[in-house]
């Protein structure tokens, strides 16, 4: 009984110590993949924002257009109660803002 016992022990532990190397091995592969993975994934760039005069400028136009375009919007909505004429406006709304935006702030490429 005492060799059987001793046998199986040593079958379980020889199976234990099987599974940890595997484990092991497991482990050490998603570690490599991981580092690979991480080399190639480019990481995100942080976008400071801007704090000189020009940039505050940018913004405070790009605010007053934005503000422009939705209350043109808002306005054709309560106006019109045409779908067909909303949607023309914001077709022709989307057009023309570049327009406005390099002609009134002088913004050339």
């Amino acid at each position: 009984m005492s060799k059987e016992r001793a046998r199986r022990r040593a079958e379980r532990e020889a199976a234990r110590e099987r599974s940890a190397l595997r484990n092991e091995e497991r482990q050490a592969r998603a570690a490599r993949r991981r580092a690979v993975v991480a080399r190639l994934t480019p990481r995100p760039v942080r976008f400071a924002r801007q704090g000189g005069l020009r940039a505050r400028r940018r913004r405070a136009q790009n605010a007053v257009v934005a503000l422009a375009f939705v209350l043109v919007q808002v306005m054709v909505w309560l106006v019109w109660a045409s779908l067909a004429v909303s949607f023309g406006v914001l077709v022709l709304s989307l057009l023309l803002v570049p327009v406005v935006v390099t002609l009134a702030f002088d913004r050339r490429i």
